[in-house]
C-alpha cells in the first residue's frame, strides 16, 4: 500500500512539474510576440504610434524629461498597460508592457 501511495505521489509531482513548464513556455512565447509587435514602433514618430494605437489614456513627462504615452486595456478582466517613451524629437525610444497577452 505504501508503494502505491509513493508511486501516486511521484506521478502527481511529475505531472505538476511538466504542466508548469508548459505554462512557462506558452507565457514566454506570448511575451516574445508582444515585444516583437511593440518594438516595431521604436524609431517611429509619436504621430505614427497614435495613428495606429489611437490616443493614449495618459501622457506625462518622466524624470528624464521625455513624454510617456500610456495605453490601458483589459482582457479577460486582467489589466494591460503599455507605456511608450517619446523623446523631445517626438520619436519613440522605448516601451514597457505589463500584464498584456
Amino acid at each position: 500500500m505504501r508503494k502505491i501511495k509513493l508511486l501516486f505521489l511521484i506521478c502527481f509531482l511529475n505531472f505538476f512539474l511538466i504542466s508548469c513548464q508548459t505554462v512557462k513556455e506558452k507565457t514566454d512565447a506570448i511575451v516574445e510576440k508582444e515585444n516583437k509587435k511593440l518594438s516595431q514602433y521604436i524609431g517611429k514618430s509619436s504621430d505614427e504610434l497614435k495613428t495606429e494605437l489611437g490616443n493614449p489614456d495618459e501622457d506625462y513627462k518622466n524624470e528624464n524629461g521625455n513624454i510617456e504615452l500610456v495605453y490601458k486595456t483589459k482582457k479577460y478582466g486582467i489589466p494591460c498597460e503599455r507605456k511608450f517613451e517619446v523623446n523631445s524629437s517626438s520619436i519613440v525610444i522605448g516601451f514597457v508592457s505589463i500584464g498584456c497577452f
